[in-house]
């Protein structure tokens, strides 16, 4: 295991995201990239991730792969503006809370970018679902509906957004989430404060 000096110091390189953009620039898959090089689609979305930096030997495999050298990957380069593509099948579904009936489950939408000054979510509400635990935190929230309706109670007033209605509002105040019917929702939720965090 690479200590934490060591961590934060490959982390800066953004080796996972440099490898994303190599495979994805050549259309390639991650199981694809996985018969070049040996390893398993699932440990390749890791290491894109940045959940887990990638040995040298494996890392000169990944570049002969794409004809590059391994200082593509430890080179400063040029300034260039972040960009991320999330792909369906790489996101994860997680419920608002562990155990239990959740309220919803929520998907991150931007989980690649590091130093993210916003953070989206795809968020599924069950019809006739719990109402989420109220909850507050810094910054302000920004719900679009694309499917259903929900309900959102701010500060002990009930707001009822239908398909194709948005809310932005502050989010230091206690707020909550419920289906509005039977059918279920299907929002994006984006977040933005000086501390962001999944809804909760």
């Amino acid at each position: 295991m690479l200590s934490q000096t060591l961590n934060e110091g490959l982390t800066v390189y953004r080796i996972g995201p440099k490898i994303r953009s190599l495979r994805t620039g050549k259309g390639m898959g991650l199981a694809q990239l996985g018969d070049h090089t040996g390893l398993s689609a699932g440990m390749l979305s890791r290491i894109e991730r940045g959940q887990v930096f990638p040995t040298l030997p494996t890392l000169l495999r990944i570049a002969l792969v794409f004809g590059v050298g391994l200082d593509h990957f430890f080179a400063a380069g040029e300034d260039r503006p972040v960009l991320e593509i999330v792909r369906r099948a790489d996101r994860l579904r997680l419920p608002d809370h562990p155990g239990g009936i959740p309220a919803f489950h929520f998907e991150s939408l931007d989980f690649p970018v590091t130093d993210r000054r916003l953070e989206a979510f795809l968020a599924e509400f069950p019809g006739d679902g719990p109402e989420s635990t109220p909850h507050s935190h810094a910054g302000v929230e920004l719900i679009y509906v694309f499917r259903g309706s929900l309900d959102i109670a701010v500060h002990s007033r009930t707001h009822r957004l239908e398909t194709g209605d948005s809310m932005y509002f502050e989010s230091g105040f206690e707020h909550c989430y419920r289906a509005g019917g039977s059918d279920g929702c299907s929002a994006i939720v984006v977040l933005q404060g000086d501390e962001t965090l999944a809804p909760s």
